[in-house]
């Protein structure tokens, strides 16, 4: 029996929905799609909730009046503004000597109670990257094998608990219900990565109007994530103020003769900003420079990104571009030129049954991107913003419960802990509101995890 899913993509400057319906097989057809300017957001984070109900409202009637179909449930994107990414490690001893998904479940999930993270955040996704079975490093999937111990290294996203719930108010505002939330540059990669290019190292970077989302995969993995809040819209701003002529007309300008590659010295005539009916010359040289000067800037912060990350030897695929702001000519000979020779390589979304129009090209990364994750084409594994682990070989209607504690981390009193040193896990029975020995339950944790 087939299901139908809804993907909404909230991007800077424009919001798509997707129905799509995802068959027996896991096949994907897209069925329908809506896409309306985006607005009560800055920098694709939530500013005015009505407004951006509005917008979501909108999108998503259109694909609904396209496709036929009725969905309540959707798969959201949030920007990777107001994000913290950080790792951390859990480790459980196996009772039965081979590993069962149960073990792996319990694994993340210390990992994630190991980790650091600050009250005011909320974890969006927890992506391994390393699985270790007893001395051996690295193994790509633990299920299965003997063992009797098993670690793992977590790279964990959070974001800002007000930002997370003002995407979610604004999306039921429009009358939607969140199934799930995906940060919009894992999207992005899971719509134009192929497992080469994971398995070699690669890093995608998502260039929209108002952001550029980074993402590194190394080792088929997550590794690292960084945001920057620039994109082709401050060219466009760039270009009213230099050339001293209003928004939309720069805009124009951006799209007819936006170009990195050498300039012509032709004229053109502008109205100048604030007495639209007086005009004036202006040569494409210039409109040349001040895209140019502000595209390098972008790369540039984008290239120290890479640096900084301690990555940039393990992305053996090189980087791949993908977003609206992409698709400006010359902007790939221009990032070979500024990353250092690094291979460069421009994406659009996979090809999928349905995809119709403008949907196939770069700007739809994001959405295609959440379309496929609704399909249940994950990392290995991950545990999701509703603390639920996903695997690969799950359904697309499997849901998969979880028992080892709840998002407000409340500690629980002894006896209404079970202490296991073979599993070295701590399992909740009840929720429980007494937090006077959460400091011993954090030092027993530690303790067990060392013998």
């Amino acid at each position: 029996m087939s299901k139908t899913v809804l993907a909404i993509d909230i991007g800077s400057t424009k919001i798509c929905a997707i129905i799509a319906q995802i068959h027996d097989d896991g096949s994907v057809q897209i069925i329908g799609a809506g896409t309306t300017k985006a607005q009560g957001l800055k920098k694709g984070s939530i500013t005015n909730i009505e407004l951006a109900s509005k917008s979501i409202a909108l999108a998503v009637a259109d694909a609904k009046r396209v496709s036929g179909t009725d969905v309540k449930r959707a798969v959201v994107s949030i920007s990777g503004a107001y994000t913290k990414s950080l790792n951390s490690n859990g480790i459980v001893n196996i009772q039965n000597k081979e590993v069962s998904f149960k073990e792996i479940e319990r694994v993340m999930h210390t990992s994630l109670y190991n980790a650091n993270i600050p009250n005011e955040y909320e974890v969006l996704h927890a992506l391994p990257f390393n699985f270790k079975v007893d001395d051996q490093d690295f193994i790509e999937d633990p299920l299965g094998m003997n063992a009797s111990r098993l670690e793992v290294e977590t790279h964990i996203i959070t974001t800002q608990k007000s930002n997370l719930n003002n995407l979610k108010k604004a999306v039921m505002g429009a009358g939607v219900e969140v199934a799930n939330i995906v940060l919009s540059g894992y999207a992005s990669s899971i719509a134009t990565l192929n497992s080469d290019e994971k398995e070699l190292g690669v890093a995608v970077i998502d260039m929209g109007g108002n952001t550029s989302n980074i993402i590194i995969h190394s080792g088929n993995a997550i590794r690292y994530n960084d945001f920057l809040g620039v994109g082709s819209n401050h060219v466009t701003s760039d270009l009213s103020m230099a050339l001293h002529t209003p928004l939309n007309i720069a805009d124009s300008v951006k799209l007819s003769y936006g170009s990195l590659l050498t300039p012509t010295n032709d004229l053109i005539e502008l109205p100048i900003i604030g007495d639209e009916k007086t005009t004036h010359e202006v040569s494409l040289e210039v409109v040349h420079n001040v895209i140019f000067a502000r595209v390098e800037e972008t790369l540039m912060i984008l290239a120290q990104f890479i640096e900084n990350s301690g990555l940039k030897d393990q992305i053996g695929a090189g980087i791949v571009l993908t977003g609206g702001f992409s698709k400006m000519e010359g902007i790939r000979d221009l990032a070979v030129a500024t990353f250092g020779s690094i291979p460069v390589r421009l994406a659009r979304p996979i090809e999928m049954a349905g995809l119709f129009g403008n949907l196939k090209t770069a700007e739809y990364s994001t959405a295609i991107g959440l379309v496929i994750y609704a399909a249940s084409f994950y990392t290995p594994y991950e545990i999701d913003v509703n603390k639920k682990v996903r695997h690969k070989n799950e359904s697309p209607n499997e849901q998969i419960s979880v028992n080892f504690i709840d998002e407000t981390k409340i500690p629980l009193t002894p006896s209404e802990t079970h202490f296991s040193k073979d599993n070295m896990i701590i399992l909740p029975k009840k929720e429980s509101g007494n937090d006077e020995v959460g400091g011993f339950n954090k030092f027993w944790n530690w303790a067990t995890q060392l013998f």
